[in-house]
Parts: structure tokens; C-alpha cells; sequence
């Protein structure tokens, strides 16, 4: 069984449901429990996806009353007439790309359905209820919990499984064998889709903001952590280990203990401009195996290259508080 637990949105839907249903009643508005409906399908989670609830639903209900006012002033009030009004209106309300707002207006109709007339005291009492029921629901959507908390847990998780993977690589280049079976790797692939998500999420809880320091560091993460799964299988199916593989396990070890959210890639590009100088000074391979080793290294050594780039061209994340490197 899930463990049983209350989060922000479900408290204040709880909260809105009742202050909507309170104000409709103290006006004495019919059908007031509808106020609560509407502030429930407005509480949604972000602020900028709420808004866009309430326009949706706001348009849907205004053609929706339009709709019923031609339908059954015309016709009839009859289940066959609502039938064919419910025909043309879901068409009409998806052309118009405000679908999401069918439930809502479909509680208007069904209200103006149930007095069988057309009034401008219907009209007062649904204007009313729309009015009441987005409001609140924009109203209390307003607060939105600060979520850097948990936006520093994923930078922090995902740093230190990037380290363990560095760290695993260079232990496999110096002793040739390993029992690492590439946990991390999936486990970092699971916390970027998160940290990701929860990143975007604070992008539309700020009318303003476009764009997400997080969110574009995670996603230079993500861009970083593809190529080392590209060219992983290639390090762990060395043929034989030559030297050129304990020079690589000293400058991964050096990068496993200094992954960080700050811009020190440049200084890693000259140690890996190092590497590439010590590699030219070594002997050229006895044999086919040793060849494809070296190869494999070298590859390895500019795809690196190319991950350093990635977080260059990264300015750099600010934090209040890094972890010890």
C-alpha cells in the first residue's frame, strides 16, 4: 500500500473547493456546489498551466452557453436536442484548441439545461459561478511551494553518480577487470529525467522567466552523460591494457573527485592537451591488440574532450552551499 500522504495541490484544492462553495452560497447563487467544481478543475500544477486552465475553461463555457441558447430556444429542451448541441459544440470547442474546458462548460449547459429557460438571471447566476470558481482557483494557485530544495538534492545526486562512473572507469584502465555492473548510469539517467522535470515546473511557476539555470544545467548534464554511454563500451572492451590506459585512469580519477556545478572545464581541457602530449611520447603498439587499445584510448581522450566542451559552454551554476571536493 502507498504510503498515505497530503502534498500542497491536493491542500489546496481541498481549501479553494470550500472558499468557492462558501462564496456562492453567501450570494445565494444557485447550484453554488458548481463554484467548487470549477475551482477543482482549475487547480492545477503550475501557475501558467492554471491560467491556461482557467482560459480554456472560460472560453469552452462561453460557447457552450451560446450554444445552449440557440439549441434550446429553438428546439427543445429534450435529451435528442442536447444530444445534437453536444455534436457540434466538442467539434467547435477542439477547433478552437480550448477542448480541456468541456467539463466545465458542460456543467453550465447542463444547469441552463435544468431550468429549462433562458434568463438574464440564468446568465448573472452562471457568469457568477465562473467568476467565483476561476477565481479562487487562480487565487489559490497563486502560492507555489519553493522546490531549490529538491532542485539542489538532484544537482548534488547527480554530480556525485557522474564521480562514481569517472571513479569505476579508472579503477577498470588500472587493474583490467572490474565488478562494476553500470548502475549509476541508469540511476542518472532517472535522476536527470527528474531533475529536468522538476526544473521545467519552476519555469511555469514564473510568468516571467523563460528559461531555468537548473533546467539548462541539467540539460548540459544530460548532453554529457550521452557521451559517456557512447563510448563506454568501448573502454570496458579494451583488448589488452597498455600504458596509454593508466594515463587516462589518472585523469579520470583527477575529474572524478572535482565533478562540480562550477565552470573548471578549461582547466581539465589543458591537463587533457596533457594527456594527448604523453600519449604522442609513448611507443608505437607491437601488435593488432595493442593498436586497437590505443585507438580505443585516443577516441576515448576526444570524446572527453568534447564532454569538457559541453560544460564550458555552460556558465557556470550558482549554489549557496557546494558540497566538499
Amino acid at each position: 500500500m502507498k504510503k498515505f500522504s497530503i502534498g500542497y495541490r491536493t491542500l489546496k484544492t481541498a481549501i479553494g473547493t470550500a472558499i468557492a462553495i462558501a462564496i456562492a452560497q453567501y450570494f445565494e447563487l444557485a447550484s453554488y456546489a458548481s463554484a467548487g467544481i470549477l475551482t477543482i478543475l482549475c487547480v492545477q500544477p503550475t501557475k501558467k498551466k492554471s491560467l491556461r486552465a482557467v482560459y480554456t475553461r472560460f472560453v469552452a463555457s462561453i460557447i457552450g452557453m451560446f450554444y445552449a441558447f440557440l439549441s434550446f430556444q429553438l428546439f427543445s429542451y429534450h435529451p435528442l436536442t442536447l444530444a445534437g448541441m453536444l455534436l457540434i459544440f466538442i467539434p467547435t470547442i477542439v477547433s478552437l484548441k480550448v477542448a480541456d474546458g468541456f467539463v466545465s462548460s458542460a456543467v453550465i449547459i447542463m444547469h441552463i439545461y435544468a431550468a429549462k429557460s433562458f434568463s438574464m438571471e440564468l446568465v448573472y447566476n452562471e457568469f457568477a459561478l465562473m467568476a467565483i470558481g476561476y477565481g479562487t482557483g487562480i487565487a489559490i494557485n497563486m502560492y507555489m511551494p519553493d522546490i531549490k530544495k529538491e532542485l539542489n538534492y538532484y544537482r548534488v545526486k547527480i554530480e556525485e553518480l557522474y564521480s562514481r562512473i569517472f571513479l569505476e572507469i579508472a579503477n577498470y584502465l588500472r587493474e583490467g577487470d572490474t565488478l562494476w555492473d553500470g548502475q549509476e548510469i541508469i540511476e542518472a539517467i532517472t535522476a536527470l529525467n527528474n531533475a529536468k522535470s522538476l526544473a521545467f515546473k519552476d519555469v511555469e511557476n514564473h510568468f516571467t522567466r523563460r528559461k531555468n539555470d537548473y533546467y539548462l544545467y541539467f540539460d548540459m548534464r544530460e548532453q554529457q552523460l550521452e557521451i559517456i554511454d557512447r563510448v563506454l563500451p568501448k573502454i570496458t572492451a579494451l583488448p589488452v591494457i597498455v600504458q596509454e590506459a593508466v594515463i587516462v585512469a589518472d585523469f579520470l580519477q583527477d575529474l572524478g573527485e572535482h565533478v562540480h556545478s562550477g565552470n573548471t572545464a578549461s582547466h581539465f581541457r589543458e591537463k587533457l592537451e596533457h594527456v594527448k602530449r604523453d600519449f604522442a611520447q609513448l611507443p608505437l603498439p607491437k601488435n593488432h591488440e595493442q593498436f586497437l587499445a590505443q585507438a580505443a584510448l585516443y577516441q576515448f581522450i576526444e570524446e572527453m574532450d568534447r564532454y569538457l566542451e559541453i560544460k564550458q559552454s555552460f556558465k557556470g551554476l550558482k549554489v549557496k552551499k557546494e558540497r566538499p571536493q
